[in-house]
């Protein structure tokens, strides 16, 4: 495996660009490959057998761009394939949930940790079933906001509707007293400002990319696998349709424009 190998992102959609985001504040020298489900999304309301059945063609596809590792930047997928993942490719991937579960339990006090995310996520408990397998005495709290990913991917941050919608998914969660609250989907860190004033100020809120980022680094640290260059690394962007407006929404999710954007057939994934 070679340094300079790029490092695979994929998603549903447009989510995994969080995660792209902190890899590019934490690792800007590597070099990365991002994939967007865009035609198939969302994976939330999918089967399990249709999930892992589509992050084997995500993987697949950035496999057949000799990527050194890759990230699972999509909690519906990293709760119901990751496992699956692993069997099928000798290679390292790393998703969303471990990363926010370890994360969480090193920021509560009380104990008491609430999850977000959409009902996949949510319905197969992928998050309580871990933290509980950490520590049986937390009390874990979980709550689907599905309309949050739509909010996100309109850019409807600061409007009213947002505010309304958050209050009444969250208010549940903030009379259970959680002290930490997982956003278990990758565009909900686009809403954190909402959510964190809806929740209040001592209540901390976990990004799992940002924490799956942070592992990232540790692993390919520890493995010498780190692009060591003093370069920027190149970003190469791959969708499955609608290019254009994935453009237009990236720059929302990244905080920059990007370039380097092609559409695939989803035939390039069978």
């Amino acid at each position: 495996m070679n340094r300079t190998n790029p490092v695979g992102v994929f998603d549903s959609g447009i989510g995994g660009l969080t995660v792209v985001k902190e890899l590019d504040q934490i690792l800007p020298n590597e070099n990365l490959i991002y994939f967007g489900d865009t035609a198939r999304v969302p994976y939330g309301s999918k089967s399990n057998e249709t999930v892992i059945e589509y992050s084997k063609q995500d993987a697949k596809f950035l496999l057949n761009k000799n990527v050194k590792m890759i990230i699972v930047a999509c909690n519906t997928a990293s709760s119901v394939a990751l496992k699956e993942l692993r069997k099928s490719f000798d290679i390292p991937i790393v998703g969303m949930i471990e990363p926010g579960v370890k994360a969480a339990i090193e920021k509560t006090k009380n104990g008491k940790i609430g999850v977000i995310g959409t009902h996949s996520t949510i319905n197969n408990k992928a998050y309580s079933r871990e933290l509980l397998k950490q520590n049986k005495k937390l009390q874990v709290y979980e709550k689907a906001c599905p309309l949050f990913v739509p909010l996100a991917e309109e850019g409807m941050i600061d409007h009213p509707a947002t505010k309304l919608i958050a209050e009444d998914y969250l208010t549940e969660l903030k009379k259970k007293k959680v002290d930490t609250l997982i956003l278990g989907c990758t565009h909900y860190p686009i809403l954190s400002k909402v959510i964190q004033e809806i929740m209040g100020n001592n209540v901390t809120l976990i990004d799992s990319g940002k924490a799956a980022s942070s592992i990232v680094e540790s692993y390919l640290q520890g493995r010498g696998l780190r692009n060591e260059s003093h370069q920027i690394g190149k970003r190469e962007y791959y969708v499955s349709d609608l290019p254009q407006k994935f453009k237009t929404i990236a720059s929302t999710f990244l905080g920059k424009p990007i370039s380097d954007l092609r559409k695939i057939d989803l035939e390039e994934l069978f």
